[in-house]
């Protein structure tokens, strides 16, 4: 067992008023000396996590961060920088510098500010904060994680080994100011755990698993013997995994694996991808990309969901936007760049971190659930029902692609035995504009997010 410091942290909790201020104060430092625009971000957050292995703790880490991130504008150059430098003396030498920085830049005016009038003018509450998950201290975190851990171990005598039971909890507040006449903060907070048990297969070969629980809120989160169980279940039925001959059939995606693919879509329906030629459905608007059971929105302001943002990176308003309606292709995602590159305005959707500029992002980016019982759409002659996705196999600008897979052959309807070790591959546009049947068990857990979702045919390859 790892020597570990179980102190709490003692620092004042994050504060959106905090960061605020502080956002403010670097603003009008940076326009005293000599700025014509500027924007900042300030993020202050506290972290907890701890691991534990075979019922003993591995690790206990509890840490705080507090950063600022400054794009300042001079004769329509940019310069972007950060500091975690927050004393008075510091911040006006960190003002002056990075003034002095943008005047080595190449002028475009396409990075200039938005405009006045397209900033936000409030701040809706989106009940991303619990207290109940700031509470949470280093013994209860690992309560939880040997819980769980424990329940997978009991599961069935098959569950021979763990990598562990990781319990998680971070809280954090943001703030944004721009000269283009916004000043605005939110706060959140998100809890997880995960638990990653290992099975003995034939031969001796180790089969792992893993399941897990997250929520901004106390309450969504799932039981930690449940989440056990679960993760325990889900590695005994890799047990006997084989391969499969090539072959062309129905592919499932469980909602976990199709996560990824619509990962993938998110990153070429970006107005960034647009303008830069890297995806294959620029000048598609207004066709049909996708089946017509396809709709896809990039949802913000859903109430405690994972990516949800009252002002996106630039201090505009956020909202929904629908990418994809019917199967046609509605928008594309920008932000203030790459909107005035497309000749249009943002949606809204600018991320930004600490160290960088804005960028086109997404918030919750939402693949709408069908009508159907997941069970229902495995029932096929003959299928292969995916359950994970690993490597890199898409080129976004051909829509080619190719990825490995694990998951379980079908038979009849039935799940006949675990496969892996095989390649899924299909052209994106084909895969989408395949797809025939869609969940009503939308996973919300993560900021992308799908139901169980059922392609007509993809091309396996196997041994």
């Amino acid at each position: 067992m790892n020597a570990v410091d179980t102190k709490p942290a003692r620092r004042p909790l994050p504060e959106p008023e905090e960061c605020q201020r502080q956002a403010e104060r670097m603003l009008s430092l940076v326009m005293a000396a000599g700025a014509d625009g500027a924007e900042v971000l300030v993020r202050d957050g506290m972290e907890l996590e701890v691991k534990v292995r075979l019922g003993e703790p591995e690790l206990v880490k509890e840490a705080g961060s507090r950063a600022l991130g400054l794009r300042v504008l001079k004769d329509h150059r940019a310069a972007v920088t950060y500091t975690s430098d927050f004393s008075p003396q510091g911040m006006e030498r960190f003002a002056r510098e990075s003034v002095e920085l943008a005047g080595l830049a190449e002028a475009d005016p396409t990075g200039d500010l938005p405009a006045r009038e397209e900033m936000a003018r409030s701040v809706p509450d989106l009940d991303l904060w619990d207290d109940a998950i700031v509470a949470i201290d280093v013994a209860q975190a690992i309560a939880r994680a040997r819980r769980a851990e424990a329940a997978a171990m009991k599961f069935d005598k098959r569950v021979s080994n763990s990598e562990g039971a990781i319990f998680g909890r971070v809280m954090g507040a943001a703030a944004f100011a721009s000269s283009a006449g916004f000043s605005g903060g939110f706060r959140g907070t998100n809890a997880s755990l995960v638990v990653e048990p290992i099975c003995d297969d034939a031969e001796g070969k180790k089969r792992n698993g893993n399941y897990w629980t997250s929520s901004r809120h106390w309450s969504g989160l799932a039981d930690d013997e449940a989440v056990g169980v679960e993760a325990a279940r889900r590695t005994l039925a890799k047990l006997g995994s084989r391969k499969i001959g090539t072959c062309q059939v129905p592919v499932i995606f469980a909602p976990e694996a199709a996560r990824g693919l619509l990962g993938q879509l998110s990153a070429v329906t970006s107005g960034g991808a647009v303008w830069r030629k890297s995806t294959y459905l620029a000048q598609r608007e207004g066709t049909a990309v996708a089946s017509k059971l396809v709709t896809v929105v990039d949802d913000p302001l859903l109430p405690r969901a994972p990516g949800s943002r009252p002002f996106d990176g630039e201090g505009l308003p956020t909202r929904p936007n629908v990418v994809i309606s019917d199967g046609v292709l509605r928008a594309f995602l920008c932000d203030v760049f790459a909107g005035r590159k497309l000749g249009r305005r943002s949606t809204g959707s600018a991320g930004r971190g600490i160290g960088g500029g804005p960028h086109v992002g997404t918030s919750n980016f939402i693949l709408r659930p069908g009508p159907t019982p997941p069970a229902d759409l495995e029932r096929v002659e003959r299928g292969l029902y995916v359950t994970d996705l690993m490597g890199f196999g898409f080129n976004g600008v051909t829509g080619d692609y190719s990825q490995g897979a694990n998951g379980f052959w079908i038979e009849r309807g039935e799940r006949a035995y675990p496969v892996s070790e095989i390649t899924i591959s299909s052209n994106f546009d084909d895969l989408w504009k395949g797809v025939d049947g869609l969940g009503l068990d939308l996973d919300t857990r993560s900021s992308v997010q799908c139901p169980t979702m059922r392609v007509s045919a993809m091309t396996i390859a196997g041994s």
